[in-house]
């Protein structure tokens, strides 16, 4: 029980630092969904080519918004952590391998799955 909520402290922190640095002006690669095979793979390679502590390097290039993000051309699908396949749900987390970091549901990034 104490492994677990070590855990959660250390996503509780993590949450909090990522949102402190997006909703400080933290610029990130939003505007460049990845929904094709090439594009997925440029971002996973980038994701790889990081150290794994390089949590600002990690939200740059996977696009983080603090906010789901709503394309021009399918405004009807809203793109958030919470519809994601990578999240889940009971731990606000997002298992995308190069990623592993805690979320929140209202949250979006530029690989984002059904």
């Amino acid at each position: 029980m104490a492994v677990n909520e070590s855990i959660d402290q250390q996503l509780d922190q993590q949450r909090k630092k990522i949102h402190d640095l997006l909703a400080d002006g933290l610029e990130t690669d939003w505007q460049h969904r990845a929904y094709s095979d090439a594009e997925i793979q440029r971002v996973v390679q980038a994701l790889q080519a990081l150290p794994p502590d390089d949590l600002e390097g990690q939200l740059r290039i996977a696009g983080f918004t603090l906010t789901p993000y709503v394309s021009e051309e399918d405004p009807e699908i809203e793109q958030a952590c919470a519809t994601c396949m990578y999240y889940i749900t009971h731990s606000r987390y997002c298992a995308l391998p190069e990623l592993k970091l805690g979320v929140e549901a209202e949250w979006s990034c530029n690989v984002w799955r059904i």
